[in-house]
């Protein structure tokens, strides 16, 4: 962050209008992404409303995570040039006293949308969620749409990732048993029984992706017959619990603290299971990753996780991964132990491989709700009267 991030992306909101209109490039859309051009939607109905260069341009706003909020003093307010008598309390300028550029995007576009339906809800029910903007998107719920991500599968796909040694489909897994050998060997872990299951953990080290509930189960989830690797960066007190723990059990952990695409990929194709632990997770892409390379996901119910990863069901055989309800260690002990049950029947685990394998998250279903979200935002009259 920078102390002059107010002025960068108010110059950039405001020079990207001043723009079109020197191109001559008349949208019918302008949709922008988070608060760093959240501030489009409210020129267009203050400062440009009576333009008719953009009388006929809608907006779509999208919040990708709701903790980010580009939050300022209130001296930011004059900066961005708008009437002054449109700062007041509970106006969508003002929050707590000053200025937040996402509640300003939120309030102004015609139509919003976030990365999945399930934290669409989430942000609206509580402040644990929504971060102080609950009440604000609650004012907007029929506008508001959650669309999950989609995810490339020419290059996450185990049949022809260029990052990993042996490809392999769900008609062969043999490749895969050969990428966790490279795996384990480069992560300098040793190959155990074959009823030892490798974890993974692709990440950025944070709380909220449920790293506070792993560190409090982490003696108790390396006592289990199981082995994990660990890739990302993050909060310092991560770094340093990791290390701790590979000091403890150098035969059963691997922590790797650093960016490493070749080996976020290695990890996806060699790895038996995938955790995701999230507080929150507004959609998540390893879960879809893992889906495509037959990892097995353990997540939690919450955000894009819930909409994306069905339950395993040992009656039906039915499932994609395995999902603990609430944000506890225990909870969270407990599903890796049902999932290490389930892994020592081979023939039942393949079928859950299969069943992930089987999902199709590519992009095209996404593209096609973006394509009706902007026909909605199209019909739609602003929420707003211009000033």
């Amino acid at each position: 962050d920078y102390v002059d991030n107010d002025e960068r992306f108010i110059l950039f909101t405001r020079g990207t209008l001043e723009v079109l209109k020197a191109l001559i490039w008349q949208p019918d859309i302008i949709h922008a992404n988070d608060w760093q051009s959240a501030l489009v939607s409210a020129y267009l109905k203050t400062l440009y409303a009576g333009d008719p260069f953009f009388a006929g341009t809608s907006t779509v706003f999208s919040v990708h995570n709701i903790a980010y909020q580009g939050n300022f003093p209130k001296s930011s307010f004059a900066k961005i040039g708008v009437a002054k008598d449109l700062f007041y309390p509970t106006s969508p300028f003002e929050f707590w006293g000053n200025v937040n550029f996402l509640k300003v995007g939120i309030s102004y576009a015609d139509v919003l949308s976030t990365v999945s339906e399930r934290y669409a809800v989430e942000i609206q029910s509580s402040s644990e969620f929504g971060f102080g903007l609950e009440g604000v998107l609650r004012t907007r719920n029929p506008d508001l749409y959650g669309i999950v991500n989609g995810i490339d599968y020419e290059e996450w796909s185990p049949e022809k990732d260029k990052f990993v040694p042996y490809h392999y489909s769900k008609e062969d897994f043999s490749g895969k048993e050969k990428n966790k050998r490279v795996l384990l060997e480069k992560c300098n872990l040793p190959k155990t029984s074959e009823n030892v299951p490798l974890i993974g953990i692709v990440s950025r080290l944070a709380d909220q992706k449920g790293f506070d509930i792993l560190a409090e189960a982490s003696d108790r989830l390396l006592s289990l017959d199981l082995q994990m690797v660990i890739l990302g960066t993050g909060e310092e007190k991560y770094h340093k619990l990791f290390k701790q723990m590979a000091k403890k059990y150098p035969q059963k952990i691997s922590v790797n603290l650093r960016f490493d695409n070749t080996l976020a990929h290695l990890i996806e194709a060699g790895v038996d299971m995938f955790l995701m632990p999230s507080r929150y997770e507004p959609c998540g892409l390893n879960q879809l990753y893992s889906l495509k390379y037959g990892t097995v996901p353990i997540v939690r119910e919450t955000g894009g996780l819930a909409d994306t990863i069905q339950d395993y069901d040992p009656k039906t055989g039915e499932g994609t991964g395995f999902v603990f309800k609430n944000y506890d260690s225990d909870e969270l002990l407990e599903v890796v132990k049902r999932a290490l049950r389930v892994y020592q029947n081979k023939e039942v685990w393949t079928k859950l491989m299969k069943n992930g394998m089987q999902k199709d998250f590519s992009w095209q279903a996404s593209a096609k709700k973006y394509e009706d979200l902007y026909q909605k935002a199209l019909q739609k009259q602003s929420p707003i009267e211009s000033s």
